[in-house]
């Protein structure tokens, strides 16, 4: 299927750069921009065009796993997202640094970035106050609570609850669609790898080490005797320290800024999003959606070779 929707594109256009209207005068100028997608076709792209009401150049279609990428230049204007959004297909504009073939740095949100769930939220289920510790979590990711208040009473719920109740979680944790390839491409041209957390180091110290990451940082249970005592042990790790984080590994490692990329979904994401050179919301709550530089709401992780690999071909 993929294939076909792919060549529906090429047999149209085997030829670049070209105009998506043939007969039609293209836009000369403009910026490049991407659409991408698993379901891109080329009725969505025409769909696209038509809504838009410009007659982009396109300069390349490529495969990225299984999201089909097209290359385009035209007048850009913001309610491009909306219009690719109503075809189901992400977009984005080149106007950011990172490029796969240069060597940076990504630090990745865990929970509902890295992984399918929200780890306290099944421990919560577990521990017998699930409904209870959902509602806090979703309060404070909408940026309507202070993280490290709200952090403190969801743990706070499970005083008293076993250990064992951990492991229940992560023996079943399920990865975010296109992590494992997306870390091992990027591994592969020398990317640092790194997840900063308002999580847990039960999980994230397990995804570190299953992934190969360079670096993690989350928040630590407070456990006496098996048995957790509603308490987190340490400083926590809210939006300040995330940034933090992302700021430490870049001289740590020597990598410029700009070369950097910080993805997440929630609220405590938006200030490393803004120290990285790109910030990607990911799935994301509406106010994260509003302040990130790209808005990711229909491909899984590879969504993140498809913005890269596209500045290596602009």
């Amino acid at each position: 299927m993929q294939i076909q929707r792919f060549e529906s594109i090429t047999q149209k256009y085997p030829q670049f750069p070209t105009a998506l209207l043939v007969n039609e005068a293209r836009i000369q100028d403009g910026e490049p921009f991407i659409l991408y997608g698993t379901k891109l076709d080329m009725t969505k792209l025409e769909k696209f065009q038509q809504k838009c009401g410009q007659n982009f150049q396109i300069f390349d279609v490529w495969m990225v796993e299984q999201n089909i990428v097209v290359l385009l230049k035209g007048q850009w204007f913001v309610d491009f997202i909306n219009f690719a959004h109503d075809v189901e297909v992400d977009i984005a504009k080149l106007d950011f640094s990172p490029k796969l073939s240069q060597a940076g740095l990504l630090v990745m949100d865990m929970d509902s970035t890295a992984i399918q769930i929200e780890c306290i939220d099944e421990i919560a289920k577990l521990a017998g106050v699930g409904e209870l510790v959902s509602a806090i979590t979703e309060s404070a990711m909408r940026g309507e609570l202070d993280f490290e208040q709200s952090l403190r009473r969801r743990v706070g719920t499970l005083k008293g609850a076993p250990e064992s109740i951990l492991q229940q979680v992560r023996e079943h944790l399920p990865l975010m669609p296109g992590l494992v390839e997306t870390i091992q491409t990027l591994q592969k041209y020398g990317w640092k790898t790194a997840i900063a957390s308002g999580g847990f180091t039960y999980f994230a110290d397990y995804l570190k080490a299953l992934l190969q990451l360079d670096f993690a940082a989350s928040n630590q249970f407070d456990i006496e005797d098996g048995k957790l005592t509603g308490l987190v042990k340490g400083d926590v790790v809210d939006a300040q320290y995330k940034a933090k984080t992302l700021q430490h590994l870049l001289e740590e490692y020597g990598i410029d800024s700009k070369h950097s990329i910080a993805i997440g979904d929630g609220a405590n994401d938006l200030a490393m999003m803004n120290v990285a050179g790109l910030g990607v919301a990911f799935h994301a709550k509406p106010k994260v959606q509003q302040q990130a530089q790209i808005v990711v709401n229909f491909a899984d992780l590879t969504a993140l070779l498809c913005l890269l690999s596209a500045n290596d071909r602009i």
